[in-house]
């Protein structure tokens, strides 16, 4: 099997060809040896991070932005958004605040990026 990606490790956004065959993947296009661990590291298990918001009950704002501490798998990115979408935090929040531990079974947490009071009056 063959893909194709951008590389996105450093300016050059090289464009690599990624294959695999008998067990052997194989990665060229790449113009530095970072292009190949991550031409091997998104044909074996492409990672994204999350960064969405949230609702916010009781807050000066009505959405709290969030991101993961850490990169979840990309064929779980939907459920976890899902589960993002779908809840509501309470005000006060502090920015570095773990909002959801461990989403979605995949051992990332999503933390608050921003700190956000209660509201006035």
């Amino acid at each position: 099997m063959t893909k194709e990606f951008i590389c996105i490790v450093c300016p050059n956004s090289c464009r690599l060809t990624v294959s695999e065959t008998e067990g052997k993947i194989t990665v060229t296009g790449n113009e530095c040896p970072r292009g190949e661990k991550h031409g091997v590291h998104e044909y074996r298990e492409p990672t994204r991070m999350i960064a969405t918001t949230v609702a916010i009950v009781g807050g000066s704002l009505p959405r709290l932005p969030v991101i993961s501490v850490k990169e979840a798998p990309k064929a779980l990115l939907g459920r976890c958004l899902e589960v993002l979408y779908g809840m509501k935090v309470r005000a006060p929040v502090r920015c570095g605040d773990i909002i959801v531990k461990n989403i979605c079974d995949t051992g990332v947490d999503i933390a608050a990026s921003r700190s956000i009071n209660r509201k006035d009056g």
